[in-house]
């Protein structure tokens, strides 16, 4: 299926990135290649929530060089996920907060009518969870 629009993530860590989301909401590697000096991820893609995170580590010595959370103290921009059900929303919750991540407004009925809550990855990006 074509995803007209893909998220991309720049992490410190990237072979921890991916045994995080793979481990927090199972999440599946599809794609993984290491870069020239065997240490960094060059670039990763996966599957999650039913659609694709691709990403990688920082790379300075690239003129088109994007920093990771940290590098900024902090993110600018947050990523998304409509879930099917409240159950799913406090599942994706609990998995992320039992495996490091901070909860920054815990997921309660909103005044618009959605479920939502938000989060920060232990790589510093910040997640929103919905359900209707």
């Amino acid at each position: 299926m074509n995803q007209p629009i893909q998220i991309y993530l720049t992490v410190r860590g990237g072979l921890e990135a991916i045994a995080w989301y793979e481990k927090t909401w199972t999440a599946e590697c599809t794609f993984k290649q290491m870069a020239d000096d065997g240490k960094r991820l060059l670039h990763a893609s996966l599957a999650v929530f039913g659609g694709t995170i691709m990403f990688s580590d920082e790379f300075p010595e690239f003129e088109s060089y994007v920093t990771a959370p940290p590098s900024r103290d902090g993110t600018t921009v947050t990523v998304h996920i409509n879930l099917p059900t409240r159950e799913d929303v406090d599942a994706a919750f609990a998995a992320a907060k039992d495996h490091g991540a901070k909860i920054t407004m815990p997921a309660a009925k909103m005044p618009w009518g959605a479920y939502y809550g938000r989060l920060v990855d232990p790589f510093g990006h910040s997640w929103s969870f919905a359900a209707e």
